[in-house]
This record gives C-alpha cells, structure tokens and sequence, in this order.
C-alpha cells in the first residue's frame, strides 16, 4: 500500500478525487491537518491539528456491480471496527457507517463511490477517526476517542498502518477471492455488528418528526436500515431518513 501524508490539505477526499485517475489501488492520503474536512452530507469533521487520523484511501476493485456497491463501506467500517478490537476496544457500527463505542462517536466515514456502466469503477474511503484529542469544541453531542478511553497517548503514523492494514486485509481477502461466501460473510460481520441491534430504542423520521420505539433488525438488499416497531411492524429508511435519539 502506498501513505502520502501531508502537513495541511484542504481535505483528503478532495485530494483524491484529484488523483482518482492516477492513483494505484489501495493509495492511502493522510494529513495532519484539513482545513475543510467533510462528514456525511456536507456537515464538517472537527479535529485538532496534529491529534487525530484523517485521511482517504482511494480503492479501485475489480468486477462490484453498481448494486453491490455497499460492500465498500462494510469492508471499510468493519477494518476500523477490527482494528480498534486489537486497542481492546469494542465498537459497533451505526449505520450506515460511523463507529461508536457505547452512546459514543469515535469514527466518521464518508464514502463516494463512482460508477462506470454497470460496475463500480472507484471509490473514495474518507475516515476521520479521534485518537488524541480529549477536549471537542464543536456542537457534536457525543465525541470519544482512543485517548480518552485508554488514557494512553498514540504515534498517529503507526496508529495509520496499524489501521489500513485491518482494511487492507479485509479489503483484498474480498478483492482476491470476489463475492459469494465471502460477501455473505461480511454482510453477517456488518450484521452482528450494528450499534443497537435487536434493542429497543427511540428514533425520529426524518423529515416529518414522528418519533417511535423499535428495534434495528438489519439491512435489506438496497442497503436501508429495517426497524421493526413496538407493533411488529417493520419500516425501511434510506441515510437521512431516520434519527438515532441519544
């Protein structure tokens, strides 16, 4: 794999749209600071200069159909959620794609995919993932990081490699053998790993406001969250169309 690491960029993921032609599979953008970090629909990622893992991988798999294309971010959640598992850390993912340690944030996920007839051609893994920083500034209601949970301060290069090795693994373990069995089992990872799972809760739909009780039981075929209300009802909501409540 290849790490560029930069002192200060605009944003990693605009960096590798730049290089999206050029670059070989599996390039890995880092910086130590970004000046107009993004998260999920164009809100903004905070993160002190110099403390936290901010960085892309520009992925160029072989032969995923368009439809297949959430493969990526389960692969991508799935190698961070592993590797926080080596810090002794669980995490769970809150779909589509954050990663959380309890009622806690401590990894955001952006990922752009592009399309190229009726295969994904490219796609962009942009991870912003808090390691040092213990004091967040921001309006975000509930940050962690690796520091404030094990109390021990980490050399962010090695954290990286540490990092998209767990990825990696997943990643080309996909790539090299392709889908079938091995698809169905990173569907049954990403299943057995979401924040909330089979657990009452309170959400709101969005937009409209009307809040429920129910329970996540999983995701259908197009990627949608499956909630099943009190009344055994279920419900399928696409990103944006249903609100956790913390």
């Amino acid at each position: 794999m290849d790490i560029i690491w930069f002192d200060s960029i605009d944003s990693t993921n605009k960096e590798a749209i730049r290089r999206i032609d050029t670059a070989g599979d599996f390039t890995v953008l880092a910086a130590v600071y970004q000046t107009s970090g993004r998260g999920q629909k164009g809100t903004s990622w905070e993160s002190s200069p110099g403390k936290n893992l901010t960085f892309s991988i520009i992925l160029k798999p072989d032969a995923i159909r368009a439809e297949n294309q959430f493969i990526i971010s389960q692969i991508v959640a799935l190698g961070v959620a592993s590797y926080l598992k080596k810090l002794a850390i669980e995490a769970k993912i809150k779909w589509p794609n954050d990663i959380y340690i309890g009622d806690k944030k401590i990894c955001g996920i952006l990922i752009e995919n592009f399309i190229e007839g009726a295969n994904l051609s490219a796609s962009i893994a942009g991870i912003g993932l808090n390691v040092n920083q213990e004091i967040f500034e921001s309006d975000a209601p509930n940050p962690t990081s690796v520091k404030i949970i094990t109390g021990v301060e980490k050399d962010l290069k090695t954290e990286l490699e540490s990092l998209v090795s767990s990825i990696y693994d997943i990643y080309y373990s996909y790539r090299s053998f392709g889908s079938g069995n091995l698809s169905e089992k990173i569907s049954h990872q990403y299943h057995e790993s979401l924040y909330r799972l089979d657990e009452f809760h309170t959400y709101e739909e969005t937009p409209g406001g009307r809040r429920f009780s129910g329970r996540i039981v999983g995701i259908n075929s197009n990627a949608c969250l499956v909630i099943e209300k009190e009344d055994s009802s279920t419900s399928e909501y696409a990103f944006k169309e249903i609100k956790y409540i913390l």
